[in-house]
């Protein structure tokens, strides 16, 4: 690696990590995802700082060109953040559609309440000694509810 491409990686991997910490700072990016993107950022760095660990992990996976190992490590940071996204998204959908059945059972519930009052005032009026709070309340021996 010429010097020129190392202080370009150096560069890159210090500005990726600055700008993680940044949208961190600036709540843009949770915390909870930031740690993938920083240990990026360090392999990154790492990788630049180190060449003879990229050339002995492009030996190690049997590639002839350094380049090559990058991309498929690329490829591997991509089908990892892949599926963690997916899995994530599929845990979110999962609480949204159980508050949204949550908010229709409250939605009717509160539907019904409204709709209770109208009634008590009509039955009130046709019953003048009846006591509208006492509706529902079971009879004892005989007697009137209340």
């Amino acid at each position: 690696m010429t010097l020129r491409q190392q202080l370009f990686a150096l560069a890159a991997s210090l500005a990726l990590l600055v700008f993680i910490v940044d949208m961190v700072r600036r709540r843009r990016l949770r915390e909870e995802y930031s740690w993938l993107w920083i240990l990026t950022g360090a392999a990154i760095f790492l990788l630049s700082i180190w060449f003879a660990l990229l050339e002995w992990l492009t030996r190690l996976v049997g590639a002839v060109v350094p380049a090559s190992t990058l991309f498929v490590l690329g490829i591997l940071f991509l089908v990892v953040t892949n599926i963690y996204f997916s899995m994530k998204i599929s845990s979110l959908t999962t609480q949204v559609k159980n508050q949204a059945q949550r908010l229709a059972i409250v939605d009717h519930y509160v539907q019904t309440m409204r709709q209770r009052p109208g009634e008590r005032a009509t039955q009130k009026a046709a019953a003048p000694g009846a006591d509208a709070e006492c509706e529902g309340a079971p009879e004892r021996d005989g007697q009137e509810p209340c």
